[in-house]
């Protein structure tokens, strides 16, 4: 099974969940995950230095980068 059919399941499987102490258990689950710690340390550092190019705006506007590259698309 994919990854994205076992999404499916787990909604499916939610949406029909009636006990609400579950489904607060399944909240507080929701909550505390925090994705920063599931990712490498390469994903963090890429992240970081877009949000750096951010503020020192090094940025593009997608109709620029569009136009500059529409012609490998």
């Amino acid at each position: 099974m994919d990854i994205l059919a076992k999404k499916y399941q787990l909604i499916e499987w939610i949406t029909n969940i009636s006990d609400s102490n579950l489904l607060d258990k399944l909240m507080k689950i929701a909550e505390t995950t925090d994705w920063w710690n599931e990712i490498s340390e390469t994903e963090r550092k890429s992240i970081e230095k877009g949000l750096k190019d951010i503020e020192e705006n090094r940025v593009f506007d997608h109709s620029e980068v569009r136009k500059k590259y529409e012609k490998y698309i």
